[in-house]
């Protein structure tokens, strides 16, 4: 059995509050944090030995090698600690031998950098690659039989790390001594308990690690994130303080389409916020408590919901063009809610109460329901746009035209951006299976808020409050003559004018078109 590949399987209100503590009851038995805490885990069948993963993580190398500096969580020092560590095997094994054995059962901890895996295990004339040693392997490669198969590492002959705890006589369990393996390399480090002996099937375990960074309990590759989220929070207050202001400004005049921006630039902010002070709670205490990354994500999938429910409504023309979505506002509240379900599920497991990778099958699953829906959202929001688009130069609009085609212009950045980005992650992510570019990985996470953020700012410099909005949204332009304070009004602002300018009646010619389009597009949709 190749261990390598052992290593890489193992790796809207009341309603949204439901479906979070719904979410919470389904991952509360997750794994936590830096420090993991094993509740009686079963070893399982590998090639020719038992085996249970303790866990990877990428770990900065100690700052220090003081060993005399005071032990606290920013003392510069890395390191993964077993603590209360306690192997239990079945009474019909403990049976088989007397009370004065002196050892009866061995199980071996190995600590590896992921770049040394290939020196765990061997395979005797070709054949099946085995963990434990045999005894044609004792032959070749001079292992110890019953135990596993360790070459050293080309970079440091004392490692991987392989201690041994033993069972003596007919005890039921044996506690592994309280012990501290310092890190004093970067890498991607990864822990397995291990048992060779064919008499120790059943093994369970418990007991906690903990892997320490020299700045505190946060994974490596989950390090730079809380300075990026940092730096993003800044971004979306900057962002507010203008946005706000204008708002403020001009509240008596402002669309249902600022409503909605101000919403998901308020939760922008909220979001980066909970994901900054989440992961200080976590580089601090090596903890993610469930609750609180729960609702962490579950605001960050309410605020992917409503901001690609935004750009569809904006596709459509609401709030500018049209008055309301009509016919389609059912439809698209059912997207959102499907989606918002979908994004949900996916980010609680990938995020609450665990710090490894899930395995790739899993998150596949997960994946495609989100993709599927962004794939089908895309399609809604250009076939949209492009239907508004023409409505526009059909009556000559051509402030709001041009308006909608650098917004037209900035989607499809967006959306090239993002295939773009999406190939690059499935390269990275089939290049790198082993979590090696651990230091780099966070830019794939880091690369979606700043895309999210770029393409709001756009949204929001285009649709910034000003003084006549509300007065000019929905109002149906005679002709060209008009233009110039039209474009007053939608973008700069505009004085006290003539209100003449504006035909009342036309804004009920306006809602009885848009009413007609509406049937004729859900029509289609039968």
């Amino acid at each position: 059995m190749d261990f390598a590949g052992a290593i890489q399987r193992s790796r809207f209100p009341e309603l949204l509050v439901a479906v979070s503590l719904l979410f919470s009851a389904i991952v509360i038995s997750t794994t936590n944090a830096s420090i993991h805490i094993y509740d009686n885990e079963p070893f399982r069948d590998v090639g020719n030995a038992y085996l249970l993963s303790g866990g990877s993580e990428g770990i900065f190398a100690s700052l220090t090698v003081d060993n005399s500096v005071a032990s606290s969580i920013h003392d510069g020092h890395s390191y993964i600690r077993f603590e209360n560590i306690t192997f239990w095997r079945s009474k019909d094994v403990a049976d088989q031998h007397s009370a004065m054995e002196h050892s009866t059962g061995l199980v071996q901890v190995i600590i590896f950098e992921a770049a040394d895996r290939n020196n765990i295990g061997g395979s005797a004339y070709g054949g099946q690659r085995a963990i434990c040693c045999t005894p044609d392997l004792a032959k070749l490669e001079g292992c110890k039989q019953g135990e596993v198969i360790k070459r050293p590492s080309a970079t440091n002959i004392n490692w991987p790390v392989v201690l041994n705890v033993q069972f003596g006589g007919k005890y039921l369990h044996t506690k592994m001594a309280y012990k501290e393996v310092p890190i004093t390399k970067n890498g991607m480090y990864n822990l397995f308990f291990v048992a060779c002996d064919p008499k120790l099937k059943g093994l369970i375990m418990s007991g906690k690690t903990t892997w320490k960074n020299p700045d505190g309990y946060l994974p490596g590759r989950m390090a730079p994130l809380m300075r990026f989220y940092v730096f993003m929070s800044l971004a979306y207050l900057f962002l507010s303080v203008i946005w706000f202001s204008q708002y403020v400004r001009f509240w008596k005049d402002i669309l249902q389409l600022q409503h909605c921006i101000t919403a998901v630039i308020g939760l922008g902010l909220f979001e980066m916020i909970l994901w900054y002070l989440e992961y200080v709670n976590f580089d601090s205490t090596g903890m993610r408590p469930i609750v609180v990354t729960t609702w962490v994500v579950t605001v960050g999938a309410v605020r992917k919901t409503l901001s690609r429910l935004l750009i569809l409504s904006v596709s459509m023309g609401y709030g500018v063009v049209r008055p309301t979505l009509g016919g389609l506002t059912s439809k698209v509240l059912l997207l959102g809610i499907t989606y918002f379900l979908a994004s949900e599920l996916l980010d609680i497991t990938e995020y609450v109460g665990t710090i490894n990778d899930i395995s790739g099958r899993a998150r596949l699953l997960l994946v495609l329901p989100d993709a599927f829906l962004d794939a089908f959202l895309i399609l809604w929001i250009f076939t949209s746009l492009s239907r508004t688009l023409e409505q526009l130069q059909a009556k000559r609009s051509s402030v709001k035209l041009d308006i909608y085609r650098k917004f037209s212009n900035a989607l499809a950045v967006t959306v090239v951006a993002s295939v773009a980005w999406i190939g690059y992650e499935v390269y990275f992510k089939a290049t790198d299976p082993f979590n090696e570019r651990w230091r780099s990985a966070w830019i794939i996470t880091a690369f979606w808020d700043i895309l999210a953020f770029a393409l709001l700012s756009v949204i929001c410099y285009l649709w910034a409050p000003s003084q006549s909005s509300q007065r000019y949204a929905y109002s149906e332009e005679v002709g060209e003559e008009f233009d110039d304070e039209e474009a007053q009004s939608l973008t700069r602002g505009k004085e006290e004018g003539d209100l003449s300018l504006v035909k009342l009646e036309k804004n009920g010619e306006t809602h009885a078109i848009f009413e007609q389009e509406d049937d004729g597009e859900e029509n289609k949709r039968h």
